[in-house]
């Protein structure tokens, strides 16, 4: 059964007319089999049905525990973790992450990211784009989210646009309620 229903396939086809470049997901999940990710099939699912519906989108798919190098390579702690890359032949990893299945009101980051990934512009003003130059230390951005909140995506979509603007800066936008351990660690 397709999780993307014909209208919002539809949807996104006219969205992703506006790709210029190519785009890499990259998921990190294991079999369905293993409990401890319990939507790791279901992230798979709705990357594949997104990624079928542009031929400048391609998806990987690896094994967290299996590929544990590859995994430590793009900085993958935990799963789900969808990584988005422009992609072609020497591809650019921006440090854009999502953690959890981007699904609500977070799979308008998802696409808002495979968007600014392939056309490789943030939209950010002059002023941020100065000052996000001053920066001299890296930063890890983590962005708690959850599925049913409409005000998280603008967070989310700043996070990964800083990221996208400075190679200093990486960007985690984490599911609260599929990482509650790190959720309460931070007293989110």
């Amino acid at each position: 059964m397709s999780l993307l229903n014909d209208h919002i396939q539809k949807q996104i086809r006219e969205a992703f007319a506006a790709l210029t470049g190519p785009v890499k997901i990259v998921l990190f999940t294991q079999g369905e089999d293993v409990p401890e990710c319990e939507t790791c099939a279901d992230t798979r699912q709705l990357l594949e049905e997104v990624s079928a519906l542009s031929d400048k989108i391609t998806l990987e798919v690896h094994d967290f525990a299996r590929e544990a190098q590859l995994a430590e390579q793009y900085h993958i702690d935990k799963i789900p973790a969808v990584a988005i890359l422009a992609g072609g032949d020497m591809p650019k990893d921006y440090g854009i992450r999502l953690y959890g299945v981007p699904a609500g009101y977070e799979f308008s980051t998802l696409i808002e990211d495979i968007l600014m990934v392939s056309q490789q512009k943030s939209a950010l003003n002059a002023q941020t784009l100065e000052e996000l130059k001053k920066l001299t230390q890296p930063v890890n951005i983590q962005v708690f989210v959850t599925l049913t909140c409409p005000h998280c995506p603008v967070a989310a979509s700043m996070a990964h646009k800083f990221a996208m603007e400075n190679d200093l800066i990486k960007a985690d936008v984490i599911d609260a309620n599929e990482f509650p351990q790190l959720a309460i660690k931070y007293g989110v």
